[in-house]
């Protein structure tokens, strides 16, 4: 697909995509040090969790400035650019969009005028609760719709909205704002945002995203701090892991150290997804190595599912780990059956129709040598409308592959996430309209086996009740809004920001006191003065942890939550040939 800058995007079809990552968020507190290279980094180790836009505020303690731009994390920023915010602290944000079209006026961090500086929010998750929030900005202004701040400005996403109930606030300071506003929000949501004096972060009440603290040392700091959505971000960057942000906990990060407060008793619904297919495999969630639960999967599924076969593959890159725990159980030899090309989805030239007639060719190739007259288990980590899966299946028969069985490493998705996964509609989903034995008959494999439930958790080593299990059951942790007041085009318009959602009306409201702006050249850098001008904050260190604080009773009664969402590799899914995406109701009729 072109961007309106003329490069192109991973999706080099437009008609189809697969499931996306939630997004990635990155805070640094470390005076003395280049906070904008960390954060770049941090970001660039997140890069898997949001490839739509990237950006990074810095403060000094007296300006903050900003940076953001539709493209990867190496696409926006330059070594120019992050040495021209220099700054104590910073916030990062890599996005994929789950509530809010994709343009530029959404991207992240966002920003906001408070009674005692500027804020700027980066937001992971997903909102359930959008209109009503909506409904109390309106509230507090009289009934009228903002008419400054990025929701004037065309930003159509949940963050904006919190960026604006947390800007526009009575309170003596952002902290108590914050502890006002967030036990009000219902959804997924991991918080790092920022003023001019202190780094902020918090975690909803379900902990259905991660969220981890990582404590920074080197030659210039003591004592520095990085909150991430991911432990592999924190090494990337040379920070120690802390442990994680608890559910329902809001930290506050300055020159005395790190403050824990509790908004909400934690009711823990950690997405299982997370293990499965989102977070990176060198990543740890809970103390369970995400790695180490894959590869159990596919131990576990060798055990479920076995058949006689030559070989175990796996479908790059996310099946690898399942693929070699299935290899281990089963005796059955594991290698590499395709070649995945990791560029593709990175050209700037527009490919002709001739290659377009390549269709996944251009991602993956078989190895012929490998896999022809052999007995091939091939094994993945999802099956969401089957597409890319038909398409692989394909390749590897016409390779020459005697046999094709394909295993999933999670069960059958029958349900969407409103949690900050953006997924194929329920209707999509093949699990919904066919059995197991005629989906592989539509992916034209000879046996098709997914994990249990059972087997899946397991892996995980985490509680049952722990865990969001919604995509494969329905049951959602968060209780949801009617479907008149949720989706991720609830606020967006018709004219090119979304397919326009039920309170489009109001959107419209929000903008049309301003245009949605046009986007600069190359990325919007502000930098912006302070009311109060703090102290610049230097040569402070920071005190030791302050331990997590005893659970207190509820604040306003918090709902129950937890979600999650997968899908295959959305790059393969976009380079599907339109035969491949024929709807399976076509190819298959139920008996």
């Amino acid at each position: 697909m072109i961007r309106p800058d003329g490069k192109l995007t991973h999706d080099l079809d437009p008609v189809d995509h697969g499931p996306k990552d939630a997004c990635g968020v990155f805070g640094v507190w470390a005076p003395g040090e280049d906070v904008a290279k960390l954060t770049y980094y941090g970001l660039y180790a997140l890069q898997h969790r949001g490839q739509e836009s990237a950006g990074i505020a810095t403060s000094n303690g007296k300006r903050i400035h900003v940076y953001k731009d539709m493209g990867l994390v190496s696409q926006v920023f330059d070594e120019a650019t992050l040495s021209s915010m220099p700054g104590d602290h910073a916030i990062g944000h890599a996005r994929y969009s789950t509530t809010g079209a994709s343009h530029w006026a959404n991207a992240q961090p966002t920003l906001g005028t408070t009674p005692h500086g500027t804020l700027c929010l980066a937001h992971n998750g997903n909102l359930v609760n959008s209109a009503d929030l909506y409904d109390r900005l309106l509230a507090k202004n009289g009934g009228k719709p903002p008419t400054h701040g990025e929701l004037a400005q065309g930003n159509t996403t949940d963050t904006a909205l919190v960026t604006a109930l947390l800007a526009e606030h009575d309170f003596d300071s952002l902290e108590e704002a914050a502890l006002d506003l967030l036990p009000t929000l219902r959804g997924a949501f991991c918080l790092t945002f920022m003023d001019e004096g202190k780094l902020y972060a918090a975690r909803d009440p379900q902990g259905v995203r991660p969220l981890v603290l990582g404590s920074l040392k080197t030659d210039n700091l003591d004592n520095g701090w990085v909150v991430a959505s991911e432990t592999a971000a924190l090494d990337i960057v040379g920070a120690e892991f802390v442990r994680e942000v608890e559910p329902g906990e809001f930290l506050t990060i300055d020159e005395n150290g790190v403050r824990s407060q509790r908004f909400a008793k934690a009711d823990p619904a950690g997405c299982v997804f997370e293990f499965v297919y989102l977070a990176r495999p060198d990543t740890t969630i809970d103390g369970r190595s995400v790695y180490e639960s894959r590869v159990e999967m596919g131990r576990q599924l060798a055990r479920e599912h076995q058949v006689e076969a030559d070989m175990v593959m796996a479908t790059p890159e996310s099946g690898v780990p399942a693929a070699i725990g299935y290899a281990e159980q089963s005796g059955i030899p594991y290698g590499n059956g395709l070649v995945k090309n990791a560029y593709v989805g990175r050209t700037f030239i527009q490919p002709s129709q001739t290659i377009r007639q390549l269709g996944i060719r251009l991602k993956l190739n078989p190895l012929k040598s490998v896999v022809e007259g052999k007995r091939l288990i091939i094994v993945d980590d999802s099956i969401v409308r089957g597409n890319t899966q038909r398409a692989v299946v394909k390749m590897l028969r016409d390779a020459g592959a005697a046999e094709v069985h394909v295993r999933i490493s999670s069960p059958p998705v029958k349900w969407p996430c409103f949690y900050g996964i953006d997924f194929a509609s329920r209707s999509e989903l093949i699990a919904n309209e066919f059995s197991v034995e005629k989906i592989a008959e539509y992916l034209g494999a000879d046996s098709l086996g997914y994990i249990s439930p059972e087997g899946m958790i397991a892996a995980t080593e985490q509680p049952v009740e722990n865990m969001c299990t919604a995509c494969f059951t329905g049951t959602y942790p968060i209780e949801l809004p009617s479907e008149d007041r949720r989706g991720k085009s609830l606020f967006d318009s018709e004219e090119g920001k979304g397919a326009g959602g039920p309170l489009a009306g109001k959107a419209a409201e929000v903008t049309v006191e301003r245009e949605v702006p046009a986007k600069p050249e190359h990325a919007e850098a502000i930098s912006i003065d302070t009311r109060t001008g703090t102290p610049l904050l230097e040569n402070k260190v920071p005190t030791g942890l302050i331990p997590l604080v005893e659970q207190p009773t509820p604040v306003g009664g918090c709902d129950t939550t937890g979600s999650c969402e997968p899908g295959p590799d959305s790059e393969l899914e976009a380079l599907l040939l339109p035969e491949d995406r024929r709807p399976a109701s076509l190819s298959i009729q139920e008996d």
